[in-house]
């Protein structure tokens, strides 16, 4: 990997921001892409590097951008005949490059690691805060009370919730954060008002039900709304039958990874949310995207550096090669995509 994507990559990892990182791993000539040719996608689709011909990039940033909503690395293989091309784990797609031949690329998405909130300082808070740091969570220790000898393993400990760092730090990708309320009954409504602001995508009070019930009416006097109140997980926690405050914090936990991995249990709206925003933008997506009616690619109109205008329409191309050809003769491949439906706006 050039020097230059290394340095990106990691700048971009220092800011939390998610980014895709693209390597050729096989190819069969005459492709112009070499094994180890390596391309960064950002989260905003920016295209750093290179791996072969211009014909490869509009699919490789469609599928990182695929890779960074879902988290899932992917393995994808660019062949002229596609559909003989079935190997378990691999996504066959068509090879549009004129100069033919194939290649596999493997896409890695790096995301920021997830965000753990931490409220209180009772033993069950300082488990919660061990345990999510051995997970690999970025663990926020936030009480007025808190300290560095409570919470060695903490990468911050917050004692003012309002504090601008802490609201940077949040709103990086509310999607991955997590709060859990463990202050036992000490400033219960006021840590979970403030755990609400955040936006994470799981709130887990640690309480009894019947505390909850005091707990949710406080937080309608406060304003907050029966949406919101609806989102907090009481009592946190999957049932285990936990006791200790280290088996609590093993339980509440559990949970957080079920969130994370599988979606929001019931109750919880963020990932709801955040799955319909992705959905929309798919959808988005699919609506912009054109057909090159040279080389059947799809082509996002407004990334397009090459387009034409015949017959009062306007037609976009992946690659001036596909442009020439188009202008040489326009009528044949107008009429090839309009008996597919395809191309053109």
């Amino acid at each position: 990997m050039r020097p230059e994507l290394l340095d990106l990559a990691a700048d971009l990892a220092r800011r939390g921001e998610p980014f895709a990182l693209a390597i050729v791993v096989r190819r069969e000539p005459p492709s112009s892409a070499q094994i180890g040719d390596s391309a960064l996608i950002t989260q905003g689709g920016a295209y750093h590097g290179w791996l072969g011909g211009s014909c490869t990039q509009p699919t490789v940033l469609r599928e990182a951008q695929r890779a960074l909503r879902d988290g899932v690395p992917r393995l994808i293989a660019l062949r002229s005949d596609p559909e003989l091309e079935a190997r378990p784990g691999v996504t066959a797609l068509p090879m549009t490059c004129h100069s033919g031949g194939s290649v596999d690329i493997y896409i890695e998405p790096l995301l920021p690691v997830p965000r753990l909130l931490v409220f209180g300082v009772s033993p069950i808070a300082q488990a919660v805060a061990r345990i999510g740091k051995v997970l690999g969570y970025a663990v926020e220790a936030i009480d007025p009370e808190a300290d560095v000898a409570a919470f060695p393993e903490a990468d911050h400990v917050v004692t003012d919730p309002a504090s601008t760092d802490l609201a940077q730090r949040t709103q990086r990708d509310p999607s991955r954060l997590y709060a859990v309320i463990a202050t036992l009954g000490r400033r219960d409504e006021t840590a979970l008002h403030e755990a609400l602001g955040f936006g994470a995508a799981y709130v887990g009070l640690v309480a009894s039900r019947t505390r909850f019930a005091e707990v949710r009416d406080l937080l309608r006097a406060r304003g907050v709304t029966a949406e919101e109140i609806e989102r907090i997980r009481c009592p946190a926690g999957l049932d285990i039958g936990a006791v200790a405050p280290e088996e609590i914090a093993l339980s509440v936990m559990a949970e957080i990874v079920r969130t994370a991995r599988a979606g929001s249990p019931a109750g919880v709206m963020a990932d709801a949310v955040a799955a319909s925003v992705a959905a929309a933008g798919d959808e988005a997506a699919a609506t912009a995207e054109e057909i090159d009616p040279v080389c059947g690619m799809s082509v996002n109109p407004a990334e397009a550096g090459h387009h034409a205008d015949f017959a009062g329409r306007t037609y976009y191309f992946c690659c001036g090669g596909c442009r020439e050809r188009f202008m040489a003769a326009p009528e044949q491949f107008v009429a090839a995509s309009e008996l597919s439906g395809e191309g053109g706006v």
